[in-house]
């Protein structure tokens, strides 16, 4: 199981708060759309990897798209929140549950452990 991939020059891993900038073509238009949350999982091998971000969105509904890492359609992924050094699992299926204040623990323990 891996806790850290890396999409072109970025690295990012399970517990990173990031945005995915995606592509999407509908007919002979484009147009670019963005999708911001937590990377919960991580899951195949060998340049088979995808992975999944998880955000609340509307009326607190939570929203998740697995996304493969080889795609064409992922234009670039931008770091906003690093957060791995706080994660004890490689899946974060148990976010599902809990509250925005208790999913920040995640990076208070990372900059707690930097800091030592």
């Amino acid at each position: 199981m891996a806790l850290i991939i890396k999409h072109k020059e970025v690295e990012f891993g399970v517990g990173d708060k990031i945005r995915v900038n995606q592509r999407i073509n509908e007919g002979q238009k484009q147009r670019s759309t963005s999708f911001e949350g937590l990377v919960i999982s991580i899951r195949g091998d060998a340049g088979n990897h995808s992975f999944c971000v998880r955000r609340i969105g509307e009326a607190k509904v939570g929203i998740e798209k697995i996304f493969p890492l080889e795609a064409p359609t992922i234009e670039k992924i931008e770091i906003i929140k690093k957060g791995t050094s706080g994660v004890r699992r490689a899946k974060l299926f148990y976010l599902r549950e809990k509250s925005p204040r208790e999913i920040e623990k995640i990076y208070t323990r990372g900059s707690t452990k930097v800091s030592k």
